[in-house]
């Protein structure tokens, strides 16, 4: 077949030969993934010593699938002050976490200086922790509710310590989809042109997709070749991370959820066509555990990490509220076939588990 001689050659697809991975039977698509895995990564799997802080669940905007915001069906609002942030980083940081991965809503009751003044204390108490923090969306959200322009949030972000972004706010880069999904965020190309300022300041970034609900297989093509098209100018993704929705809690209806194998098929294609994103990350907040591990047959070289507390996909059914025991974790990725290494934030490698 032409598309699998296309692939087995390296070539670059199009929107329409992605779509056509699709009618591929899964183990032709995951023979196909898992060999351009090996030639990149061999049998090692990534993963990072992180925890998740979610700092607020008020938030300005409205996005249909969300179960986190306090705003809606979650009626227990919450604002950490900067002595509770800091006394969670110190915490994990005695406990081996080398990652603070900051998350939150859109508070408009929140200055600049609540969100900046967090990621500056930590900092200046844990010079080596890494920061990745501040989606693109927030970044939206503080540039529209306090008149900055997207530069003067990144500026500020990296002077208070931000070392890289994580890659939450894409949804779907479908217009239509979006507009239904979550009117008023941050648009699609200004979610691209927010990445691109991020890495033009020499800055990495991770990049997400959100399936599995009222999105077509070719709404899912068309976001990963707009994501390969901004890595072929500035190449500071470091890696692509499917998010499975997760269906509770929301006013989202009508989804089309993803069975195992469409969500395997997902992770396979995704290796296949985003030839210029090194790493694929199988996050098992949202995939599950065990559907995650699974994964690493089918391209994903990545796990996230131990996360430790996790608030927005579990507000919504995903069981990573208490994240992931380290050596649970390192026994699991063994007993899969694979070799565990963990990484820094950057996919440098720490320590192999052989």
């Amino acid at each position: 077949m032409d598309l699998i001689k296309k692939v087995k050659n390296r070539e670059r697809l199009t929107q329409k030969e992605g779509e056509a991975l699709y009618d591929l039977d899964l183990f032709t698509l995951g023979e196909l993934a898992d060999e351009i895995r090996q030639e990149k990564f061999g049998k090692k799997s990534y993963f990072n010593i992180n925890r998740h802080i979610n700092p607020t669940n008020v938030c300005a905007d409205i996005c249909k699938f969300c179960a986190y915001s306090a705003t809606r069906k979650n009626p227990n609002q919450y604002t950490m002050s900067h002595e509770e942030i800091l006394a969670i980083a110190e915490n994990s940081y005695s406990m081996g976490a080398k990652e603070m991965h900051i998350v939150s809503a859109h508070n408009p009751n929140d200055g600049v200086e609540w969100y900046m003044g967090a990621f500056r204390k930590i900092k200046e108490k844990f010079p080596s922790l890494h920061i990745k923090a501040m989606t693109a969306a927030e970044i939206d959200f503080l540039s529209r509710e306090y008149g900055l322009s997207y530069e003067e949030v990144i500026e500020q972000m990296i002077e208070s310590g931000v070392d890289s972004m994580p890659g939450g706010g894409a949804e779907i880069f479908d217009e239509k989809v979006r507009e239904y999904l979550c009117r008023g965020k941050v648009s699609s190309q200004q979610w691209l042109d927010i990445h691109e300022m991020w890495h033009g300041k020499g800055k990495q970034s991770n990049a997400t997709m959100l399936f599995g609900h009222i999105e077509s297989r070719a709404n899912r093509i068309d976001h990963m070749i707009r994501l390969r098209d901004l890595q072929d100018r500035t190449g500071g993704f470091n890696a692509f991370i499917p998010l499975v929705y997760q269906k509770e809690n929301n006013y989202l209806k009508n989804c089309n959820y993803p069975t195992g194998q469409e969500i395997l098929k997902t992770y396979a294609i995704s290796r296949i066509i985003l030839d210029n994103i090194p790493h694929l990350k199988a996050y098992w907040a949202t995939a599950s555990i065990n559907l995650a591990l699974i994964a690493q047959e089918f391209g994903a070289d990545d796990l996230d990490g131990t996360i430790e507390k996790e608030s927005i996909q579990s507000a919504a059914g995903a069981k990573s509220s208490h994240g992931m025991k380290l050596d649970e974790f390192v026994e699991m990725i063994k007993n899969s076939g694979f070799t565990p290494v963990e990484r820094d934030s950057l996919y440098n490698e720490l320590k192999i588990y052989s």
